[in-house]
């Protein structure tokens, strides 16, 4: 189960997780994409207009309210991407933040595990569960981190998002050592940082990278996701990079774009296997970890 999260928006973070959810799907994994996010950025390239064609009862909102739910099965949806299933959001589902919070208030703090709760009752269909949350500390996000066995954090390099990030981290250590407390940690087996929306004519961002190479060593991938027309013009038909036909720039700029995609998604796949025994076995002796 992996998280794509950060706590700011504008990061890439649904770019990511969509994109890293279908490479998965193409390379053979059932893949489930769980969108956490009231804004539906992720639902949205799928096809749909959250507002209109989903309902509330669609989405998660449901199961985290209702206690008598005892699964997450009723809003899984079949895509057009064969081995990739989506739990769509819309903006109902904002309202569940107030409410999870409201009863937490009141001393319900197992409400973090409903979400982990209802990962775990289709958790058995799936090799790799891919969460998208929303860019905020909430009771979502916390429910999300309960939830997660590896996490994601796209960082751009720039200054305010440098800055963004090293807040996150911060609050993240606090909100860990918080629920370490009432023993509430989750166990990550990962944490990997993504140099996102990279623009490689810049020299400040050529720095910051370098920086936070120093900073997260090899937690660090390798493989920046650069800035890229491809991918705004896809996400402007609702579609991804993985979608197109054809390029809608030129074939360099698309394959240049590609290669940063499978870059990127090639690492986390690596990491996500490595965490299966059978796995790592394989990785060991092909020389990959």
């Amino acid at each position: 189960m992996v998280a794509v999260q950060n706590f700011k928006g504008g990061v890439g973070k649904s770019t990511i997780s969509v994109h890293l959810a279908q490479y998965l799907a193409i390379r053979g994994y059932r893949v489930l994409l769980i969108d956490c996010d009231s804004q539906a950025s992720a639902t949205t390239l799928f096809g749909y207009v959250p507002d209109l064609d989903l309902s509330e009862d669609d989405t998660l909102y449901p199961f985290l309210r209702q206690d008598e739910l005892l699964s997450v099965d009723y809003a899984i949806r079949k895509t057009h991407f064969d081995g990739l299933d989506l739990i769509p959001a819309n903006l109902r589902l904002f309202q569940s933040e107030y409410e999870l919070a409201a009863r937490m208030a009141r001393g319900q703090g197992a409400l973090l595990d409903r979400l982990s709760q209802g990962v775990a009752s289709v958790a058995d269909r799936y090799d790799v569960i891919v969460i998208d949350p929303p860019p905020a500390l909430g009771a979502i996000s916390l429910s999300v981190l309960r939830a997660a066995t590896a996490l994601v954090v796209p960082v751009p390099p720039t200054v305010m998002d440098f800055s963004s990030t090293a807040a996150f981290l911060a609050m993240l250590d606090e909100t860990m050592q918080v629920l370490g407390e009432r023993d509430l940690a989750p166990e990550l087996s990962f944490i990997r940082f993504v140099a996102s929306k990279v623009d490689e004519n810049k020299s400040m961002q050529k720095e910051l990278i370098g920086l936070m190479r120093q900073i997260f060593g090899t937690s660090m991938i390798r493989s920046p996701l650069k800035d890229s027309a491809e991918i705004d013009n896809a996400t402007a038909r609702l579609m991804t990079v993985y979608e197109l036909q054809g390029p809608v720039t030129s074939r360099a700029v698309r394959d240049r774009c590609l290669a940063y995609l499978d870059g990127v998604n090639s690492e986390i796949e690596l990491d996500l296997r490595a965490t299966w025994p059978s796995h790592l076995k394989r990785l060991r002796k092909e020389g990959l970890a």
